[in-house]
C-alpha cells in the first residue's frame, strides 16, 4: 500500500480480555479490534496500522502508540476520534491522534516505555482486582525487594530473563529506572491495602522480560534467593533457567515517549 499520509493514534486498552496487541489467528486481540473499527469508520480497507510495541496476552496499557498509514487525509481529526470511540469497545479508548511524515518510523525511532506491575501480597483480594493486579498470599521482604529492583538499573545482560531468544536477539539491554513504590497510580475500593508497583523504564524490552524480573524479585521476597544470586543473574556467564514469570495481568505500559 502506497500511503500519502501519515497519524500517530495514542490509545488505551485494558488487556484482561484480549490476547496481546499483535494479531493472531481465531483469537481477539487489540489489533484485530482497532482494524476492525477503523475499517466500520473508514468504510473501506485502504489503511494499514503498525504498534509502536507489543503486549502480551492480558497486558494493559495506559498509553499505547500506534502508526496509521492512509492514502487520503482525515478531515477532522476531533470527528474522526469521536466517532472511532463511540464504535470502539469499552475496554479500549483513543486518547488522541496527531498527524507525522514519512519519515517517522515508529519502530526505529528512539523511544523509551515505562511499564508498572502492581501487586499486593499477605492474603488473597477480592476478585474484581484480577484485572489490574497480582496477588501473592506469602509474606514478602518489600525492603529487600526495594533494594533487589534498583539492581535492574543500568546496562546489563539479559539473556535469562527472555523468553526463547533467537541467536539474533540483542539481550544486552539498559534500564534507566527501576523501583518499587507504593501503587497511587490506580485505586479502587476493592483493592488491597497496600499494593505496590514496580516501575521499570527503559528503551526496549523483550518478551516477558518484566514478568521475569518480578519473578525474580517475589523470589528474592520470599527469600528464595539472596542480592547477589540476583546480581549474578544479570551477568554473561549466567545460565540458569529462570522460570518464574509473574502473571501478565498485573503488567501495565504506563507511558511511551518518543525523542
Amino acid at each position: 500500500m502506497k500511503s500519502k499520509h501519515y497519524y500517530l493514534l495514542h490509545i488505551q486498552y485494558l488487556g484482561f480480555r484480549f490476547h496481546g496487541w499483535a494479531k493472531q489467528p481465531q483469537v481477539k486481540t487489540v489489533h484485530h479490534m482497532v482494524d476492525r473499527t477503523l475499517n466500520y469508520v473508514f468504510d473501506h480497507s485502504e489503511f494499514k496500522t503498525l504498534g509502536g510495541s507489543r503486549t502480551d496476552a492480558m497486558v494493559s496499557a495506559d498509553h499505547f502508540v500506534l502508526e496509521l498509514f492512509l492514502n487520503t487525509p482525515i478531515e477532522s481529526e476531533e470527528k474522526f476520534l469521536k466517532v472511532f470511540n463511540l464504535n470502539l469497545p469499552a475496554d479500549i479508548r483513543a486518547l488522541a491522534i496527531e498527524e507525522t511524515d514519512a519519515e517517522f518510523n515508529i519502530i526505529q525511532n528512539s523511544k523509551s516505555k515505562t511499564y508498572l506491575y502492581l501487586f499486593s501480597y499477605g492474603e488473597k483480594a477480592h476478585p474484581f482486582s484480577a484485572p489490574f493486579l497480582t496477588t501473592l498470599t506469602d509474606q514478602l521482604d518489600i525492603p529487600l525487594m526495594k533494594k533487589g529492583a534498583r539492581l535492574f538499573e543500568g546496562t546489563h545482560e539479559y539473556k535469562a530473563y527472555c523468553k526463547k531468544p533467537s541467536e539474533k536477539t540483542n539481550t544486552k539491554r539498559t534500564i534507566d529506572t527501576c523501583e518499587i513504590i507504593p501503587n497511587t497510580f490506580y485505586t479502587a475500593s476493592f483493592f488491597p491495602s497496600p499494593s505496590y508497583a514496580l516501575k521499570v523504564s527503559g528503551k526496549g524490552f523483550m518478551r516477558n522480560q518484566i514478568r521475569i524480573m518480578m519473578g525474580q524479585l517475589i523470589r528474592l521476597g520470599r527469600n528464595e534467593i539472596s542480592l547477589e544470586d540476583l546480581k549474578a543473574s544479570l551477568l554473561p556467564n549466567f545460565s540458569e533457567h529462570l522460570s518464574l514469570i509473574a502473571p501478565a495481568s498485573g503488567l501495565i505500559l504506563d507511558k511511551v515517549d518518543f525523542n
